[in-house]
């Protein structure tokens, strides 16, 4: 087979795939609603089983549905068979995966979940098979052919499982109102976490020593060696710490072409009279987006009274995986 022929099969095999996903999209019907209903009604958790292929499947849904608000685990069947089925306890529910809708294994668990009273909800690509019948609700994840040339391994079909999956966990996100903080909760080492939880405090220095901070009628030769030893920016304070103004390079390099005697004469008259700041509490990724729309590399930090309480960097934003 030539290189554009395995191109050509490979395109074929996600066409194929692509089109068992459609084809369970058109199916789509008020089934569907009954199992979001019955997943949000559901006081436990949602525990999601399926054995071989379909278990693969199976293990992604749950952590799907774990990490978008809805608390669900995952359970081998064959060790729920041989007591790892006690933790299923009434107020559960029990999301089973199943290509055939006839896995043994998923079978033997039935009349425990029965016993216990636990809701019953099959993804399968059999509806009228021994676990549709056992189930509450049926979702019909069936595809017309596999992407494998014998029409055997589960391709399209898991495929297809998984994306019926991903579209159930983002319904029930949607109807619970979960928004990017929430994820980012249960994300909280990740990169996701550091963008939507950090707030401006965690990153901003505020230590006297580490802060470039002068008053109004400090000279420039000040002002030139603070920009040069404490990061670039200064913050022109009043006599009661509030921001009135901001020094940078840039200031300095304008007001020094027009001023040859520039750096005997004061900071207000060389200063940006309207700075931008952020309030301590803002979300850091809020102040990486206002200096890349506003073209600075750092931002005052205030608090309710405008009060100067530290100074943010992007470089420091940049290292900490903010932005």
């Amino acid at each position: 087979m030539s290189a554009w022929n395995m191109i050509d099969r490979a395109a074929e095999i996600m066409r194929v795939e692509s089109r068992g996903i459609e084809e369970v999209a058109e199916r789509l019907d008020e089934r569907f609603v009954d199992a979001v209903e019955r997943i949000l009604a559901t006081p436990g958790r949602i525990v999601v089983s399926g054995i071989g292929k379909s278990g693969l499947v199976a293990r992604k849904i749950a952590s799907t549905l774990a990490s978008t608000g809805t608390p669900a685990l995952f359970l081998h069947p064959a060790e729920g068979a041989h007591g790892d089925v006690g933790v299923l306890v009434r107020g559960d529910l029990l999301l089973a995966v199943s290509k055939s809708g006839e896995s043994a294994e998923l079978a033997e668990l039935m009349p425990a979940v029965k016993r216990l009273e636990i809701p019953v909800v099959v993804l399968t690509g059999e509806p009228d098979s021994t676990l549709g019948r056992y189930a509450d609700v049926v979702l019909d994840a069936a595809v017309d052919v596999e992407a494998c040339p014998h029409d055997l391994a589960p391709t399209a079909s898991t495929t297809a499982a998984l994306a019926l999956g991903d579209a159930l966990a983002i319904v029930l996100l949607e109807r619970r109102g979960f928004g990017a903080e929430d994820f980012a909760r249960l994300h909280p080492g990740g990169h996701l976490g550091r963008r939507l939880l950090w707030r401006v405090s965690d990153a901003m220095v505020s230590a006297a020593e580490e802060m470039a901070v002068l008053g109004p009628d400090a000279t420039l030769a000040h002002g030139m060696k603070q920009i040069a030893h404490r990061r670039g920016t200064v913050a022109v304070v009043d006599g009661a710490r509030r921001v009135i103004g901001v020094l940078t390079a840039g200031d300095l390099t304008r007001f020094a072409d027009a001023q040859p005697d520039f750096l005997q004469r004061p900071i207000a008259e060389a200063m940006n009279a309207s700075p931008h700041l952020i309030e301590a509490e803002a979300l850091a990724i809020e102040a990486v987006q206002r200096m890349e729309a506003h073209g600075v590399m750092a931002l005052p930090v205030v608090n309710g009274n405008a009060e100067l309480v530290g100074i943010v960097h992007l470089h420091d934003l940049l290292r900490q995986g903010v932005a």
